[in-house]
């Protein structure tokens, strides 16, 4: 394959989903930007995920083969990539319990039936990238996590495609010196609550096994991750089906636009909109998300700092 290294000992697993499984829609949440080193699709519509297992690093490629899905995994991780598989592809997700009480919702659900909840069971993966978009714009925070995982990880065992990282473990993030954060445009406020985290990165990753929200409370106990971020985590290490993002810039005007025709709509307003979808707010939101029907931009975008440039 162009661009791939050469590398033999795949393991694999075949994989039957419940039911319809759109492979975007289901791991899109897991890619932080287009040019993201732990995250590729490639032409033949694979989708390759690099990243740190508890068992080390390993490398998933995931592709539809009807009926099902076929895998492979390279690395020290593969055995336990290819055990999560099933959860990764939203197995432990029930699309079902969810009921539409807005027609626009409906209809973008009806529209997407591949639409599944990812569950990672890691959450270092999803917490550190979610800590560098606190109050910067996502181009801002994709180019630091795509600048400190290619300087500071590993390449991706086996065949992935050129370039793709696993992300670094936990004591190398807490050895990255504050020049590197400042070069990758990092502020010191998110550097040291990614410092505080992966200093007691065993016990974050211990709230995987429990549920969305103990985990989110652990989450918050780190100085530095509020809600917002605990939101973000648990939507993909759990698939929190209720894990909706308070203190957004946006998602409460898109909610209140698509729902009630309130662009102007705060946290409450969102929350009391989404109260009839107690349960699976997070789900409801990403189908208005999905839906496209955003209120026109009205005020400028969120001006973009770049502090290495200072």
């Amino acid at each position: 394959m162009p661009g791939a290294r050469r590398h033999e000992g795949a393991k694999t697993r075949r994989y039957t989903p419940p039911g319809p499984l759109d492979l975007g829609l289901v791991l899109g949440p897991l890619r932080r930007g287009p040019a993201d080193p732990t995250f590729r699709t490639t032409a033949d519509g694979s989708v390759w995920r690099a990243t740190r297992t508890p068992a080390g690093p390993g490398t998933l490629r995931v592709r539809t083969v009807q009926p099902g899905v076929h895998a492979e995994a390279w690395g020290p991780g593969a055995d336990w990539l290819l055990d999560g598989l099933p959860a990764l592809l939203g197995a432990e997700d029930d699309p079902d319990a969810f009921a539409p009480r807005h027609r626009l919702v409906a209809l973008s659900q009806r529209r997407r039936p591949g639409l599944r909840l990812t569950r990672t069971g890691l959450v270092l993966e999803s917490l550190i990238p979610s800590v560098l978009e606190q109050k910067v714009t996502t181009d801002e925070a994709y180019r630091a996590w795509r600048l400190l995982v290619r300087r500071h990880g590993e390449p991706a065992p086996g065949p992935a495609p050129e370039r793709m990282h696993v992300m670094p473990e936990a004591r190398t993030w807490a050895l990255i010196p504050s020049w590197e954060w400042h070069r990758a445009g990092v502020d010191a406020k998110r550097s040291a609550t990614i410092l505080r985290a992966v200093r007691v990165a065993r016990r974050l990753e211990e709230a995987a096994a429990m549920d969305p929200e103990a985990a989110a409370a652990r989450l918050r106990l780190v100085p530095g991750i509020g809600p917002w971020t605990a939101a973000e985590t648990v939507q993909r290490s759990h698939g929190a089906p209720d894990a909706i993002t308070v203190g957004d810039l946006h998602l409460p005007g898109v909610v209140g636009y698509a729902l009630a025709g309130d662009r102007d709509a705060d946290d409450a307003a969102m929350l009391a909109l989404l109260a009839p979808y107690a349960g699976q707010r997070h789900r409801a939101a990403r189908l208005i998300l999905l839906s496209g029907r955003t209120p026109p931009r009205r005020h400028p975008k969120m001006p973009r700092t770049d502090i290495s440039l200072l």
